[in-house]
């Protein structure tokens, strides 16, 4: 039933952030409600094409932006904005384990949906808000995006080719990485909170920004910079330190990723493109040479890996010992061997009558594997299931509720 088949998770959180977070808790087994707007639901609903398809093959109200971090939920539709849906959310939160929101910093409070009044109903509550900036500093009020806070960040200043040749410049990253991210740190610090409450009793409320996250995850350019004083540099898919050490296009105009590590793996590099003498040459004999070199060095490179296609360099360099990989398109992806073999895509019934394909969880558990158990809801799809089964409310409640536009 998986490791948090124990756990409830009230999920008022839409986009990718929050949803993000909660899929992760959802693939483990949690029980997760998706609040969502009655009639609109979550954003990304409608952040298509694509769209999921139905048995007919056409296109549903679902698309392919929502599908990625919705699997394994419940959604109900409410309007927190009157007081029956606020009496909802108590409701529900007073028997839950989590909550999950990312709301604007303050905005919860005018509907007594903040932690400190959902506290107040669950007092060992695990609440997670999701924010750009935080919940104080002087940006805490602003909304966040991931693409801006790629650049506030320092993400975009070492991201993108180098400024001196053609289409150098910044750029983000081709996922939104921050919204990314911030879910992945914000699952484990929710694990970690409610590993507390369950050894002392007591619930906690968790502060996870956007732009916290985009900081932290620099890793070594941040300790580079604070080691030195010195602001790393956009390198493209280059490396400052070693040559080669980037990608290259191919014959056949694929690309391929070359690794060489030390001296004897670029004398192996230029021996399988028919071109030893490279290594011969004193300016490219040794990593510090081919360091200084470099803009001699890598046009002859690229000249040479133009000799063959793609696949016929990765077996050639994987024979020679190597390092060195394809850059697969998508379809290649989930064609390639090992990603088959380790099950990454996963086919789910939709309640439209068509078929979700998605990615499965790449945790891999041994006891309490995450499980695709159910394709990403429809708008609603589960009102009438949840209201009855943790409220108790009958046909006639719910019925009035749908009558007013609460659900």
């Amino acid at each position: 039933m998986g490791a948090l088949s124990h756990i409830r998770v009230l999920d008022l959180s839409r986009v990718l952030a929050g949803p993000w977070a909660t899929q992760n808790l959802a693939d483990l087994g949690a029980d997760v409600i998706k609040v969502e707007r009655p009639g609109v639901g979550d954003d990304t609903r409608s952040w298509g094409p694509p769209y999921q398809r139905d048995a007919h093959g056409h296109d549903t109200a679902e698309a392919a932006y929502y599908l990625a971090a919705n699997r394994n939920k419940r959604s109900l539709t409410l309007d927190i904005s009157r007081p029956e849906g606020q009496a909802i959310v108590k409701a529900l939160a007073a028997q839950s384990d989590v909550v999950v929101e990312n709301y604007k910093v303050g905005q919860l409070a005018k509907y007594g949906l903040d932690y400190a009044s959902l506290k107040a109903v669950k007092p060992d509550l695990v609440y997670c808000s999701v924010t750009g900036f935080g919940q104080d500093g002087p940006y805490a009020a602003r909304a966040g995006y991931d693409f801006i806070v790629q650049g506030i960040g320092g993400f975009m200043s070492i991201t993108g080719e180098r400024d001196a040749l053609p289409g150098g410049g910044p750029q983000k990253s081709g996922v939104a990485i921050a919204d990314l991210m911030t879910g992945m740190y914000a699952s484990l610090a929710i694990m970690a909170a409610l590993t507390h409450r369950d050894r002392t009793g007591v619930g906690q409320y968790i502060d996870m920004a956007l732009l916290d996250t985009q900081v932290a995850m620099l890793a070594n350019m941040n300790t580079n910079y604070l080691a030195s004083d010195k602001a790393p540099v956009r390198w493209g898919n280059a490396h400052p330190n070693i040559v080669p050490y980037q990608t290259f296009q191919t014959g056949d105009d694929g690309w391929i990723i070359v690794a060489v590590g030390n001296d004897g793996q670029f004398r192996k590099f230029v021996e399988a493109g028919g071109e030893p003498a490279l290594a011969g040459d004193e300016r490219f004999a040794t990593n510090p040479s081919r360091v200084r070199h470099r803009e001699v060095l890598v046009p002859l490179l690229a000249q040479m890996v133009r000799k063959f296609g793609k696949d016929v360099w990765i077996d050639k360099l994987e024979a020679s010992g190597v390092p060195c990989g394809p850059i697969n398109t998508l379809p290649e992806v989930f064609a390639h061997p090992q990603v088959k073999a380790r099950g990454m895509e996963v086919a789910l019934p939709h309640a439209s009558g068509g078929v979700s394909r998605l990615v499965a969880s790449p945790m891999k558990m041994s006891e309490t594997p995450p499980l695709a158990r159910t394709a990403p809801p429809t708008l609603g799809q589960h009102s009438d299931e949840i209201l009855r089964e943790r409220l108790g409310f009958d046909d006639a409640k719910i019925a009035s509720l749908r009558t007013g536009g609460v659900v």
